[in-house]
């Protein structure tokens, strides 16, 4: 699915964001209209939007524009995005989607084996925070939840709690789920900040990768980092914060699955979920292709096991980004339809299969290579 188009821009001197409209009449200070029709006067449209966009050429008015944009077919009435001087359209919110995220930065303090969005150490993150504090009151009230990742949002500094604060006044009734390494909640007084906000609604998601320091630094390819995060989730625990568990499945976390799994238990009892999440293959995984990839057939049952510990101990535990058949039967039920629909796609095997709609198919970079073990289910 297409997120982000360009065209040519006139009259675009910073970064404008709105939602966008084919309505004419409605047209506001907050939103763009999407001009296909040159029957229609745009003179009265300029006065009331905050931009133009346009597959037309240049438009004789004063009022700021995109045009020569290929198409807008990706954009639905209500979508909001972001225009700057570039000519890039970049799509922030979809209202016909539950799985709209944040991106805080691209700046991280690891460097992960298997990171699908390696980090960029560049000075994005006033940049980004602007167009956030204008987005976010701009986003329905209903919106049912809201992602925030990175990079590592807490590199943010001050701008990560004011983005949690201006989340939390304008939409007080949505879930915020924010992906972190935990590192920075090591140290008391920034834990303590976030308990201070009273975010009821926030999931903070933390990997940790294996019970042995070690294998986790080693996988996250930063120092100490094991120990800052596991300090962390206590003391995220300690100001009342709510926590998941991602457990990334690949050739270094699999062998000690059942071990980790054991850990997190007698550690972490209080944490609200933990999920095993199948490796993407796209950003460095495909650079550390070869002390990453397990088939997932030939791990399904250490990562069944895990998952029956820790279910039989009380604990909520999902199963992410991997296939039904590649599955024992009995662990199906904690198999979740977790990966975007913008990056969801399924095999030719699958258009038989009996559970394709239970299941929660591939990234679509994974079908460059998914397991050979993939089969419809016929039954």
């Amino acid at each position: 699915m297409l997120l982000r188009t360009k065209g040519k821009t006139l009259n675009v001197n910073s970064q404008l964001v709105g939602r966008v409209t084919r309505i004419k009449g409605i047209e506001s200070e907050n939103t763009f209209y999407i001009y296909e029709d040159p029957q229609i006067d745009v003179s009265s449209i300029s006065k009331n939007s905050i931009g133009i966009l346009t597959n037309q050429p240049e438009l004789l008015t004063d009022c700021p524009q995109v045009y020569s944009v290929p198409n807008f077919d990706h954009l639905s009435e209500g979508d909001i995005v972001s225009i700057g001087p570039e000519g890039n359209i970049n799509t922030l919110y979809r209202v016909n989607s539950n799985q709209n995220t944040l991106l805080a930065t691209e700046r991280c303090n690891s460097n992960c084996l298997m990171c699908s969005q390696p980090p960029r150490d560049r000075d994005d993150i006033s940049f980004l925070f602007d167009i956030h504090s204008k987005l976010i009151p701009l986003i329905p009230k209903d919106c049912a939840e809201l992602g925030i990742s990175g990079g590592e949002p807490t590199l943010m500094g001050d701008y990560f709690f004011e983005l949690l604060e201006l989340i939390g006044k304008e939409l007080p009734n949505t879930e915020i789920h924010l992906l972190t390494n935990g590192r920075t909640f090591a140290w008391y007084e920034v834990a303590e900040r976030l308990g201070s906000l009273g975010l009821k609604q926030l999931m903070l998601g933390i990997p940790i990768y294996s019970d042995y320091y070690q294998m986790h630094d080693y996988i996250v390819q930063a120092e100490n980092a094991f120990y800052q995060t596991i300090l962390g989730v206590q003391n995220l625990n300690r100001y009342g914060q709510r926590i998941e568990i991602r457990v990334v499945l690949h050739k270094q976390t699999v062998p000690r699955l059942k071990k980790l799994a054991e850990y997190l238990y007698r550690n972490m009892p209080y944490v609200e979920h933990i999920t095993f999440m199948g490796l993407e293959y796209i950003g460095y995984t495909p650079h550390n292709i070869n002390e990453l990839w397990i088939d997932p057939y030939d791990y399904q049952e250490e990562l069944a096991e895990a998952v029956e510990y820790l279910e039989k101990k009380g604990m909520l535990v999902s199963i992410y980004n991997t296939p039904l058949c590649l599955l024992p039967e009995r662990v199906w039920g904690h198999a979740r339809k977790s990966i975007s629909d913008w990056k969801n796609e399924f095999m030719d095997e699958c258009k038989s299969c009996s559970k394709i709609d239970d299941c929660g198919g591939f990234f679509k970079w994974n079908l460059k290579k998914p397991s050979e073990h993939i089969k419809a289910i016929l039954n």
